[in-house]
């Protein structure tokens, strides 16, 4: 059994953001558009008005501020209202290999690794571009990389999930090491006609290098210590679109076939599961809560961290020790927790531990223990 450890992280982030003013913009031009052409029938009863946004009510009601996406134009468009990506030819790499490069290739070199060290890929994303073949044998290809590649889709609890499975296959002797990458398009199944959802997601890509202990050369390094997984079946966050909605022409259009979520049940029954299994996975390694140094939490929601970090430390987290970056990124899905790692992990002390921690549908919750080396 070979030790396995975190050896280096990458990020893309897309050259397009866009501010809540923005968005708010955008939608209230919908609004006043919708209200307009339904006046009538919204004085008769048979439909109800809808209601404009405001910069103010999304920062309340989840801190976010700001979200990059690959698309800004089509999704500001008021008769759109979704991002624009072009269909690429099967001879070209897909966009979603595109950003998994890109954000790869920054892991790479943080951990001193070539293609060549490589011996396995992992996709592990809520929003897959295609069925097959699978998008992580594309990167395989782009990147040059032998060996071999999968997806793996548990909506934002992804990343956890994906860390756990690329760290098997290294302790096992599988792979020397393994690539994951979360390449994120969540713009791609926001509905943003919906007031209640309309600005919870962006789009990014993180990479994540786990490799043999004993191969690690970089120059910061995390042992990790042990992984956690639950799930438990919920309605309370979907997504219909599938496979099948061509065999169901009545659904084909329908809300549901986009992200839709009830957000106040979420909340509350989340965030103490969350809770709950970072205190016990910590418990049954034999270390404190006192003893995290940080905590890199699933960026879905500032108030769900910031009241997790409070159940779990008896007070409000000192700043940085759960680091934000939900207020620019927004909700990157799988991402968030990683993007959160990436640009928070240089200045811990060597032995310093911190948990890696997601949750979304399913309800799946990850929990992963690190130590710097």
């Amino acid at each position: 059994m070979h030790k396995a450890v975190i050896s280096g992280t990458g990020l893309y982030t897309p050259a397009n953001s866009i501010s809540n003013d923005e968005l708010v913009e955008s939608f209230n031009a919908y609004v006043q558009q919708f209200n307009a052409a339904n006046a009538a029938a919204i004085a008769r009863g048979e439909v109800e008005a809808l209601i404009e946004s405001s910069s103010a009510f999304i920062e309340r009601a989840s801190g976010i501020k700001s979200r990059f996406v690959i698309d800004k134009d089509g999704i500001l468009d008021p008769q759109r209202m979704v991002p624009r990506i072009p269909e690429r030819s099967n001879e070209q790499w897909g966009i979603l290999c595109e950003m998994a490069v890109a954000a790869a290739q920054e892991a790479l070199a943080r951990a001193g690794k070539t293609a060549a060290d490589i011996d396995g890929v992992i996709v592990a994303c809520s929003n897959l571009q295609r069925a097959y073949p699978a998008v992580a044998i594309e990167v395989q290809a782009a990147l040059g990389i032998q060996g071999f590649g999968y997806d793996m889709n548990v909506a934002c609890s992804s990343a956890t999930f994906g860390l756990q499975a690329a760290t098997n296959a290294v302790q096992l002797g599988q792979a020397r090491a393994m690539l994951l990458v979360n390449p994120e398009i969540c713009t791609g199944h926001l509905n943003f006609r919906d007031r209640d959802s309309h600005f919870i997601f962006g789009d990014a890509c993180t990479a994540v290098i786990v490799e043999r202990a004993d191969l690690a050369t970089s120059a910061n390094q995390f042992d990790i210590v042990s992984s956690k997984l639950i799930t438990q079946f919920s309605n309370n966050i979907r997504n219909n679109f599938g496979f099948l909605n061509r065999a169901a022409e009545e659904g084909i259009g329908a809300p549901d076939k986009l992200f839709i979520q009830e957000g106040r049940k979420v909340f509350k029954e989340v965030c103490p599961m969350v809770a709950e299994l970072i205190a016990s996975h910590l418990a049954e390694n034999q270390l404190n809560v006192s003893d995290v140094k940080r905590f890199w939490l699933h960026q879905a929601n500032l108030n769900m961290n910031l009241l997790i970090a409070r159940k779990l430390l008896g007070r409000d987290a000192e700043p940085g020790e759960a680091p934000v970056i939900l207020d620019s990124y927004a909700n990157t899905s799988s991402a968030g927790s990683v993007i959160a790692l990436h640009k928070n992990q240089d200045d811990l002390p060597k032995g310093a531990l911190g948990v890696l921690s997601s949750f979304g549908a399913g309800y799946s919750i990850g929990s992963v223990i690190l130590r710097k080396r």
